[in-house]
């Protein structure tokens, strides 16, 4: 017995010293791999965050000074006193809040510009305070051709980035337009110093890391090397040394221009690539600033930043070391404790189980307590064997069966939101947002929001010269039953226009009743089917500034920010039981004024604390406190508020707004 154990300890003993020789070996080749995708991963992610940090710390004084000049340049005391430029009261109360405002600004200084008198004012913490004019603008004269530039185009503001080379200044200026009723009367802003924030941006202790500044033509714009940075901003009159594409390879350059294009048409985002720069591998990662036509770029060596702790890598190698001797130990320990003692006890056990009534073939036993355990144990181990493989059998064939379920399962319900998706695609094809861009422009906004992947709303446009016809249709039902109704629809609607033209609204819904009752009527439909639908057209007569309105339970809104109107349509549906009459409202058509067709979904919709609908109140309070913004602003706000109206209620119905209005 004594030979036994110490057989049985020492091959114990000398497997386990094998298995943990042979496991090391791929391990370590294996963790190797593995710590350099983490290290390549990490350092990927530490150049994105890096990147975006750097990009912030550039941009947030731009944002904040750029925040309260707009709202300078909206006081109502700047547009009291530009209005009366001579009222010495006006002018007094103008200087006494822009004074406040110096105070908050990051240079301590502001300028203002009239469109009227060409005056230029200024203030600044380094001389004395002053209400006069600095200077007169002129218009031949380069040096003020930012003033003039700012009040020709259609932008509420605009940002400059100059570089004095003599003085080694950057400095970035904010100039915001002042409106009155949609005029510009002026220019009003500040001026903010980045130079010693490039500077900050520079000079960081992090190893392999190297933060550049380009602009859009790839001139270097900072830079820990002097020698590489282009102090003529125009891309065109910098070396090659000072371009950062004349640093890189073909390829190099190739990538660097394609990730330059994807950091510009996703500013805020972050572009990576990996070149040969310096004469190693590095990793650069790029991200766009608009403002300033400035991109962040960040070049890491991933060899020699410090990604990973070395210490860290040194002191868990030492640790598994330690561990595996640990465990040769204590597994030597456990062997006789836990195995051979009890093995001792088992073996007396299984030999009279072995010499009962069961006949069983073993092996020659062994010199260990294995041989003596086989043969007490054989016999139940092969009955063991023979109920596992049945069983295996049976779980494969039932595992064979449900996964052909499954697959099968798997492929109708791919066939269904394939059909849903291409469906979805045929029907936002019919929409006309193309020709609704070529001739409202920015001045019409669309929400169209389905409430499933399609849905039974849709919206039409048809034009006639300077004359056009644009409405909004709700029909019955949603996904795709709805879709399907909406072709129906849009077939009646384009067969009513060009039967009666588009010059009567009314027209147009009564032949589109006319020809949905006539279609319908040769089909044997369920009483339950709803076939009905809402629409609202506007004919909008340009030449003449007049629209002319019908609705079949639609209502036209319009507001100027300081009332909010409806113009009522028909009571009855399209293909409703009872036929429904429908009229022209004709009104004029004034500029200032936004007009809104909406179907019943944003008014049904649930949201709130108790549940409720959105509702006409709701929605005429939201359109009177933004009609006055742009258009692209107003469909943010108005998705906006509906969003957080409705939080987490699901949405009811499908939802359409659209809104234009007459320049």
């Amino acid at each position: 017995m004594a030979t036994w154990g110490f057989g049985l300890r020492a091959k114990s003993l000398l497997a386990l010293a094998l298995a943990c020789v042979f496991a090391l070996l791929p391990a370590g080749l294996i963790g190797w791999q593995v710590l350099d995708g983490v290290r390549n991963h990490f350092g990927e992610a530490y150049a994105r965050n890096f990147t975006l940090l750097k990009r912030q710390s550039i941009l947030a004084p731009v944002a904040r000074d750029l925040a309260l000049s707009q709202r300078l340049a909206d006081s109502v005391l700047v547009r009291q006193w530009l209005l009366d430029e001579g009222n010495p009261a006006k002018k007094a109360l103008f200087f006494e809040e822009a004074e406040g405002y110096r105070t908050v600004f990051r240079d301590h200084a502001y300028f203002l510009a009239s469109a009227g008198s060409r005056q230029f004012y200024a203030n600044d913490e380094d001389k004395p305070f002053s209400d006069l004019s600095r200077y007169t603008l002129e218009a031949g004269k380069p040096d003020d051709s930012w003033f003039f530039s700012s009040l020709a185009q259609r932008d509420d503001y605009n940002i400059n980035v100059n570089y004095d080379a003599h003085l080694q200044v950057t400095r970035v200026w904010l100039n915001v337009s002042i409106r009155q009723a949609g005029r510009k009367i002026g220019v009003a802003g500040a001026g903010i110093d980045l130079t010693g924030f490039l500077k900050e941006f520079i000079d960081t202790d992090e190893a392999g890391v190297t933060p550049i500044i380009i602009n859009q033509a790839g001139a270097i714009q900072a830079h820990r090397n002097q020698a590489l940075i282009a102090i003529n901003q125009a891309g065109s009159a910098a070396s090659p040394e000072q371009m950062l594409a004349g640093q890189l390879s073909g390829a190099g350059r190739l990538a660097l221009a394609r990730a330059m294009q994807e950091a510009e048409a996703q500013p805020g985002q972050v572009s990576t690539l990996r070149v040969g720069l310096d004469g190693k591998p590095q990793l650069l990662a790029l991200s766009y600033i608009p403002e300033l036509k400035w991109h962040v770029v960040t070049a890491v060596d991933l060899q020699a930043a410090q990604v990973l702790d070395k210490g860290w890598l040194n002191t868990a190698v030492a640790a598994l070391v330690v561990l595996i001797g640990i465990l040769l130990l204590a597994f030597g320990y456990a062997v006789e404790k836990l195995v051979l003692q009890p093995l001792r006890k088992l073996q007396l056990s299984a030999s009279a189980m072995a010499r009962g009534d069961f006949a069983v073939s073993l092996p020659p036993p062994g010199r260990d307590e294995l041989g003596d355990l086989s043969r007490a144990f054989g016999v139940m181990a092969e009955q063991i064997r023979s109920n596992t493989e049945d069983l295996e059998n049976k779980v494969q064939a039932r595992t064979q069966a449900l996964e052909a379920a499954n697959l099968d399962m798997r492929r109708a319900h791919q066939q269904i939101n394939d059909s849903i998706d291409y469906a979805s695609l045929i029907q936002r094809a019919i929409l006309p947002d193309q020709q609704l861009r070529h001739l409202l422009g920015l001045h019409h906004f669309v929400l169209w929001r389905p409430r499933d992947v399609v849905g039974g709303d849709f919206y039409i446009f048809r034009a006639d010269g300077e004359r056009y016809l644009v409405g909004v249709v709700d029909c019955a039902g949603h996904g795709v039953p709805g879709a399907l109704m909406t072709m129906l629809a849009r077939s009646a609607l384009d067969h009513a226009m060009n039967q009666v033209g588009i010059a009567s609204p009314a027209a147009v819904l009564a032949h589109t009743d006319s020809t949905m009752r006539g279609m319908l009527q040769q089909c044997d439909l369920p009483r339950a089917i709803a076939t009905n639908m809402d629409a609202g057209l506007a004919y909008v007569d340009r030449p003449s500034r007049t629209l002319r309105y019908a609705g079949a339970k639609i209502s036209l809104y319009w507001s100027d920010g300081q009332q909010v109107g409806e113009i009522k349509g028909g009571r009855r549906a399209i293909g409703d039981r009872r036929q429904g009459s429908y009229v022209d409202t004709e009104i004029s058509m004034l500029p200032g004024v936004t007009y809104y067709l909406a179907t019943d979904g944003i008014l049904d919709q649930a949201g709130g604390e108790l549940g409720y609908g959105f509702g006409q109140t709701r929605f005429a309070g939201l359109l009177l406190q933004h009609a006055g913004l742009p258009m692209e602003q107003q469909a943010s706000a108005l998705d906006q508020a509906l969003e957080a109206y409705q939080g987490d209620y699901a949405q009811r119905d499908d939802i359409t707004i659209l809104s234009f209005r007459f320049e």
